[in-house]
């Protein structure tokens, strides 16, 4: 690769939280990092709480937002091994992802599958490792098992109504339009419950014939969580990942109790980098083969210039993207 540059593009926010495309050294790759040479980035909910200030970084992130990137690898930190300059990459980073370079824990990135592009590869890190770790580690969804995931024409829905049927689940969703419940349908819902017209605790009880669904990822809260409690069968497993409705609710745990049920909740960003890399090792190990085989792909809504992050971001308020946003960072 060519010689590095001093400074790099970076997105920054301004203080009245507008976006702005500026410079910013460029970051160090120090030991146990790669540095990568970044030609797409991932935008995901975190990044707008992030610059409107509701989401803080951790103390060692980089404050630039950005949470994955798909590129090039341009330098090698101290004590890691298996990577070559030039190797394509995608990673989940700490921040620090909208800008032309990257440092990122090595244990966070994963060779790009030869059957991806760039753009393709930058929607895969923060999805796919949320999916894993919080549907098949903390919900242990098993094949067979039936599964409910709302919000399913976001990025993280896509992800999990696709990785949930490649493993042998039969798979529910919710969505807020026909055009939205047809998409999730389209990748591979048995059925998408249109949540502003019909009860999906209703709906998918009938589907499941009165013995509700085994595990549930929820990202709304609020109501929702007494409708999951509901809806969930004997030794189910809900998992809660964000809160978008709501952080409270008032509760009637005695169903907890007679169903057995298993409430659980995380957020990736805050685990340590051992944590992180253990549920990259188990993707690679799972789910990296059927990517290379062609037997997933990552929804992309659509994709930016990185002049254009406002745009995205818009968009991503707007809630009306079917699959991933991504920024592309070519200089074309």
């Amino acid at each position: 690769m060519t010689a590095l540059p001093t400074h790099v593009r970076c997105v920054n926010v301004n203080d009245d939280h507008s976006l702005v495309i500026g410079e910013q050294p460029l970051p160090k790759c120090g030991a146990g990092e790669l540095l990568i040479a970044v030609s797409a980035a991932g935008v995901n909910r975190p990044d707008l709480m992030q610059r409107y200030g509701l989401y803080p970084p951790p103390a060692d992130a980089s404050p630039i937002l950005g949470l994955e990137v798909a590129g090039r690898v341009a330098a090698i930190g101290e004590g890691v091994s298996g990577w070559q300059i030039g190797d394509r990459v995608c990673a989940l980073c700490n921040g620090g992802g909208y800008s032309d370079y990257v440092a990122v824990p090595a244990g966070q990135c994963l060779p790009i599958p030869a059957a991806l592009n760039d753009m393709q590869a930058a929607a895969l890190p923060e999805a796919y490792f949320t999916v894993w770790h919080n549907v098949f580690e903390r919900g242990a969804l098993q094949p067979g098992e039936s599964f409910l995931v709302h919000g399913g024409s976001s990025g993280i829905g896509t992800t999990a109504i696709a990785l949930a049927g490649a493993f042998g689940a039969k798979v529910f969703t919710t969505a807020g339009s026909a055009e939205k419940c047809a998409a999730c349908e389209s990748l591979g819902a048995s059925i998408a419950v249109n949540y502003r017209e019909q009860d999906f605790v209703e709906q998918l009880r009938a589907a499941t014939n009165g013995r509700g669904v085994d595990v549930i990822l929820d990202m709304v809260g609020g109501d929702y969580i007494r409708r999951d409690i509901d809806l969930a069968a004997e030794d189910g497993r809900i998992v809660f990942i964000a809160f978008q409705g709501g952080f409270a609710a008032e509760l009637n745990f005695l169903p907890v109790l007679m169903k057995r049920l298993t409430l659980s909740a995380s957020t990736l960003r805050a685990q340590s980098r051992d944590q992180k890399a253990a549920i990259a090792s188990a993707l690679r190990e799972r789910v990296w083969p059927l990517l290379a085989r062609g037997e997933l792909q990552p929804a992309i809504d659509s994709v930016y210039p990185l002049e254009q992050v406002a745009d995205a971001h818009s968009r991503m308020e707007s809630s009306e993207h079917i699959g991933k946003l991504i920024l592309d960072l070519q200089r074309h």
